[in-house]
């Protein structure tokens, strides 16, 4: 099910302060820089876990509704479903009752009753449903594990900015794997 971000988060799970402390740099030159990494590392942690670290806006698109009922949503968490859209053959949309989907937040799913959800008339992405995702609006919502795999992963992007040139591997401190592996969400 494709994702398509509608809202980026309004903040990071690093401020740019405790981003230079952790780093120790003192000086004002290299700001730019790393507000850039911070956000990479963000961007890095939610690809590798297929979570959203801050509150976000998502768009989930389906050809069809599956037939056990359930959509999961990623990325996870999912705090809560704000619109659901079927469109017919000529394009047009038609919203439907939040009230016919019950939203599992612990396992980040949407259930609902197959067989009384309108069919989608056009054959591709014919279902829209519209999700807020994220551990919430702060960065001291999102679990400290995870901002200390984007504290190490920033120090190791900024200590090591140079090109890799062809045939070296640039490798990631093993320890931000260890504190990605429990949240991982892994596809079967």
């Amino acid at each position: 099910m494709p994702s398509i971000l509608l809202t980026a988060p309004a903040a990071e799970p690093l401020s740019l302060a405790e981003a230079k402390a952790f780093l120790r740099v003192e000086h004002d030159d290299d700001d730019d820089v790393i507000a850039s990494l911070i956000t990479a590392a963000r961007i890095h942690v939610e690809g590798q876990t297929r979570r959203a670290l801050i509150t976000q806006n998502w768009r989930l698109t389906r050809d069809a509704w599956p037939a056990d009922g359930r959509l999961s949503v990623t990325p996870a968490p999912l705090q809560a479903l704000t619109a659901v859209r079927v469109y017919d053959a000529g394009g047009n949309a038609a919203s439907l009752d939040l009230q016919s989907f019950v939203v599992d937040t612990a396992g980040a799913a949407i259930a609902f009753a197959p067989w009384a959800m309108t069919q989608p008339g056009r054959g591709a992405a014919g279902i829209e449903l519209d999700v807020t995702v994220g551990y919430g609006a702060a960065a001291s919502d999102v679990p400290e594990a995870l901002r200390q795999a984007a504290r190490l992963l920033l120090a190791h992007w900024y200590e090591n900015r140079g090109l890799a040139t062809l045939g070296t591997v640039t490798v990631l401190p093993t320890t931000v794997a260890a504190l990605l592996a429990p949240y991982r969400m892994l596809s079967l």
